[in-house]
C-alpha cells in the first residue's frame, strides 16, 4: 500500500449555538457563554482545579475523541490573559492534569492494544494568545487543552491520499522554517540542553507511521518503559523539559528576528545552551536575518508570524507499539492530527454521527468512571448522559 498522508471525513452533529449579531464565530467561541455551553452539552467531568473533560462536539474521530481543557473562562475573562501552555499552569493543577492524562492514555492502549489496528495519540497544541482574535485560523478557544484521539487504521487505509503540498502538512515537517534552515542547530540544542533519562532520542524511521509517512523531520524521543513510564512523575517532568527546550529555541529565534543581535532573553530555561549553541551559531543568526528582512518588505508574511511560542507536542504509538514523544512548531494553526499525516474534514451529518454516538459515549463514560474512581473529579450530567 502506498504510504502518504490520508484525508478522512468525520461527520458531526451541528452545534445548536446562536452567535450574537455582529460577532465573528471565533470571537464568540472565546466567550464565557460558549464555554458554559461546552460544559452543559458536552461536559463529562470537572474538578476543583478547573480541569474539564469533555466530548469533542466537532471531533477528529468518532471512534474515540475527547479533550481536557483548563477552563479559566470564569476566572480570567480576558481571553488574551489565559494560560496557553503547561509552563503557565500552577504545579498543583499540572499534577492533577498529568494523572488524568495517564489514565486516559492507559485506557486507549488497553482498548486498542494492536498498533496495526489503531493510531493512538494524545497531546496539545498551544493556543497562542498573541494573534488578533479576528485573524483567520486563530484557535477558537484560547485555553490550554489536550486531545485524546483514536483513528482505526482500516479507515485510514481506505481513505484517499491527501495533497502532500497542503501547507497544514508541510508546516510541521522538513519544509518548516526550523527544519529547512536550522535543522542541525535545532537538534543540537535539544541534545545539549535536555538531561533526559526516561526519554531517549528516536530515529526518524522509528518515529514515522508507515501508513502516512509522518511525522517528518521532527526531533522525537522514545518513552522507555512504555505505558508504565507514564505512571512515573519523572516522565512528566521530562515531558515538560522538552517543551521548555522548544520554548527557549522559539523565543530566542524570534527575538533575533524582531531585533538584530538582541541580547539573550532574561528568563530562558537553559541560558548556557542558548548562549553557546544558539546565539553563537551562524546558521541560526543567518536565518533570523533572512526572516527579519522578509518581514520588513512583506506585510502579509510579517502578519502571519506568531511571535510567541506556538507548538504541538504529542505522545503517540508507533508501528512497533512503542510510545513516542515529538514536538513541532505550529505557525499556521494546523490541526494536531496533521502532525501524523491525518487530515480531517468535518462534515455536518447528524444521522451519520448518530450511528457512532452510542459506542463513542460508552467509551467516554468508562474513561470518566476511571477518573472519578481515582478521585480526579465529579461527573457532569447532560442531555446525553447522567452525572454518574
Amino acid at each position: 500500500m502506498q504510504s502518504g498522508p490520508r484525508e478522512i471525513a468525520t461527520p458531526f452533529r451541528p452545534i445548536p449555538l446562536t452567535v450574537p449579531e455582529g460577532m465573528k464565530h471565533n470571537e464568540f467561541f472565546n466567550s464565557t457563554e460558549n464555554l458554559n455551553d461546552l460544559v452543559h452539552n458536552n461536559g463529562l467531568l470537572m474538578n476543583s482545579e478547573n480541569l474539564l473533560l469533555y466530548r469533542k462536539a466537532l471531533g477528529h474521530s468518532n471512534e474515540f475523541d475527547c479533550s481536557i481543557i483548563y477552563n479559566t473562562s470564569n476566572t480570567i475573562l480576558n481571553p488574551l490573559g489565559r494560560p496557553v501552555r503547561r509552563t503557565q499552569v500552577a504545579e498543583n493543577v499540572k499534577h492533577v492534569w498529568n494523572r488524568m492524562n495517564q489514565i486516559i492514555i492507559d485506557y486507549m492502549l488497553e482498548q486498542y492494544p494492536n498498533p496495526d489496528e489503531a493510531l493512538i495519540l494524545a497531546g496539545e497544541a498551544s493556543l497562542d494568545a498573541t494573534w488578533p482574535l479576528t485573524s483567520p485560523g486563530v484557535p477558537s478557544i484560547r485555553m490550554l487543552h489536550n486531545h485524546f484521539i483514536v483513528f482505526p487504521k482500516a479507515a485510514l487505509r481506505d481513505a484517499r491520499l491527501a495533497d502532500a503540498n497542503n501547507p497544514n502538512l508541510t508546516d510541521g515537517g522538513q519544509h518548516s522554517l526550523f527544519q529547512a534552515y536550522m535543522r542541525d542547530v535545532y537538534r543540537e540544542f535539544f541534545d545539549k540542553a535536555l538531561d533526559l533519562r526516561i526519554l531517549k532520542p528516536a530515529s526518524e524511521a522509528d518515529a514515522r507511521i508507515e501508513l502516512t509517512g509522518y511525522p517528518q523531520g521532527l526531533p522525537s524521543w522514545e518513552i522507555q518503559g512504555g505505558a508504565e513510564a507514564l505512571k512515573d512523575v519523572h516522565f512528566w517532568k521530562e515531558y515538560d523539559e522538552v517543551l521548555k527546550g522548544f520554548i527557549d529555541f522559539y523565543r530566542s529565534f524570534f527575538s533575533q528576528v524582531s531585533s538584530r543581535n538582541s541580547p539573550m532573553l532574561p528568563d530562558v530555561y537553559f541560558p548556557e545552551q542558548v548562549e553557546s549553541v544558539l546565539l553563537f551559531n551562524n546558521d541560526f543568526m543567518k536565518t533570523a536575518k533572512k526572516v527579519r528582512e522578509l518581514c520588513i518588505v512583506d506585510a502579509k508574511y510579517a502578519n502571519a508570524i506568531r511571535w510567541q511560542p506556538a507548538f504541538k507536542q504529542l505522545i503517540y504509538r508507533n508501528d512497533a507499539g512503542k510510545l513516542i514523544v515529538t514536538i513541532s512548531q505550529n505557525s499556521i494553526g494546523n490541526a494536531i492530527t496533521e502532525l501524523l499525516g491525518v487530515v480531517v474534514n468535518r462534515t455536518p451529518d447528524a444521522d451519520a454521527y448518530g450511528q457512532h454516538e452510542p459506542a463513542l459515549i460508552g467509551r467516554l463514560l468508562e474513561v470518566r468512571r476511571r477518573l472519578i474512581e481515582a478521585d480526579l473529579g465529579d461527573g457532569i450530567a447532560t442531555a446525553y448522559w447522567p452525572k454518574e
